[in-house]
C-alpha cells in the first residue's frame, strides 16, 4: 500500500476559507467545526475522535477527519479539511499514522497541536514479522524476513496502534486531558473528571484482558494486520501476522508456509481478519491450513459491520474472540 502525501498549498487554504466556510459553518453535528460556541476539536480518526468526545464532554465539538469505513492509513486530506482544522481551536492526531494529517497539521496555525504519540511510549512490532513462524521453518527464515524490507514504510520506525492496549490509551487520555484543560482552562475542572473517569474505564477493561486470557491452551495467534503488539505484549501473547503493519500486503509463498507450520505446531486454531480491509488472504490461508476465519478489529473506525458500537463494546467483542480462539478455560 503505497501512502501518497497530499500538500495543499496557501493559496487554496486562503480560497477555500474565504469561500467555503459557509458551507462548513451550515454543516451540524460532528461534521461541523469551527466557528462554533464550543472547543472546537478536529480528530484525524475514530481513536482520537473518541478520546476527545469523553474527554470533552459537553463542552467540545468534535469533527473527525476520517470518515467511518474508511481505511485510516489511505486518508487524503481535502481543502475543505484543511479549511476546518485552520478554523478550529485544536488538533488530536497520531503522527506517522497518516502522513496526509501530518503535513496538513504541520503547515497549519492551529494553536492546539495534540499529538497522541507523545503521551505515552511506542516501540517497533510491525519489524518482527516472521519471528516466530520462521522458528518452524528455518529453510525459509531468510526469506519471510526480506518480505519485510517491502513493508510499509512504518516498519523502519515505530508501531502506532497504541490504543489498542487499554493501558497505553488510558496514558494518552491523560494527556488529552491536560491538553483540553490548559487549552480551555474555562472548563478544566469538567475535563480533569471526565478523563479520570474514562482512565478507571480503561484500567476495568485491562483487568477484564488480564482475568480472561490468563488460562490458555495457546498464547499464540494470526492475524492478517500487525495492529495487536502492544495488546499481545500487554497480556503475555505473541501475534504472528501475515501481512505485517500494512493491512493491504500481499505476503509472499514462504511466509505463507512458514505460518502454516507455525499454526500446526503451536495449535492455532483461527486466522483472524478485520472488517475494513480483504478478508480473501485470511481465508485462503485457513482453507489451505484447516484453520477457521474469526474478526479481530483495530477499531480504526466504527461501521455497522463493528462488533459493538464504541471502543469499549467493539475491545470486549475482541476479548471474546481471543478467548475462543485460544482456548481459555
Amino acid at each position: 500500500m503505497n501512502v501518497r502525501r497530499h500538500h495543499i498549498s496557501g493559496i487554496a487554504v486562503a480560497a477555500v476559507t474565504a469561500l467555503g466556510l459557509g458551507t462548513l459553518s451550515a454543516c451540524s453535528g460532528a461534521n461541523a467545526a469551527g466557528n462554533t460556541e464550543k472547543f472546537d476539536v478536529v480528530a484525524s480518526f475514530y481513536p482520537m475522535a473518541f478520546l476527545a468526545e469523553q474527554i470533552g464532554g459537553a463542552h467540545v465539538n468534535v469533527t473527525s477527519l476520517t470518515e467511518p469505513g474508511q481505511e485510516p492509513h489511505d486518508l487524503e486530506i481535502s481543502a475543505k479539511q484543511t479549511a476546518q482544522l485552520q478554523e478550529s481551536d485544536a488538533v488530536l492526531y497520531l503522527k506517522n499514522l497518516q502522513p496526509s494529517v501530518d503535513d496538513a497539521v504541520a503547515q497549519s496555525e492551529i494553536k492546539t497541536k495534540i499529538d497522541a504519540a507523545t503521551l505515552t511510549t511506542l516501540e517497533k512490532h510491525g519489524d518482527e514479522v516472521g519471528g516466530h513462524a520462521a522458528e518452524h521453518d528455518d529453510d525459509h527464515a531468510d526469506e519471510a524476513e526480506d518480505h519485510g524490507d517491502h513493508e510499509h514504510e512504518e516498519l523502519a520506525g515505530l508501531d502506532p496502534h497504541i490504543w489498542l492496549d487499554p493501558v497505553r490509551y488510558a496514558e494518552v487520555a491523560e494527556g488529552v486531558g491536560k491538553a483540553f484543560q490548559k487549552a480551555d482552562p474555562d472548563h478544566a475542572a469538567d475535563y480533569e473528571k471526565n478523563t479520570a473517569a474514562l482512565v478507571k474505564k480503561l484500567d476495568g477493561l485491562n483487568t477484564e484482558f488480564e482475568d480472561g486470557l490468563k488460562n490458555s491452551k495457546t498464547k499464540v495467534f494470526l492475524t492478517t494486520h500487525a495492529a495487536f503488539g502492544y495488546l499481545a505484549e500487554r497480556y503475555g501473547l505473541t501475534e504472528e501476522a501475515i501481512n505485517g503493519l500494512d493491512p493491504e500486503s500481499e505476503p509472499s509463498a514462504a511466509r505463507v508456509k512458514a505460518l502454516e507450520k507455525m499454526a500446526k505446531a503451536d495449535g492455532v486454531t483461527t486466522v483472524f481478519y478485520e472488517t475494513l480491509v480483504s478478508d480473501k488472504t485470511a481465508k485462503t490461508l485457513a482453507a489451505d491450513a484447516g484453520l477457521t476465519t474469526d474478526v479481530l478489529d483495530p477499531i480504526e473506525g466504527i461501521t455497522d459491520a463493528s462488533r459493538g458500537k464504541d471502543y469499549f463494546s467493539v475491545q470486549r467483542a475482541n476479548l471474546k474472540a481471543l478467548q475462543t480462539a485460544l482456548g481459555t478455560k
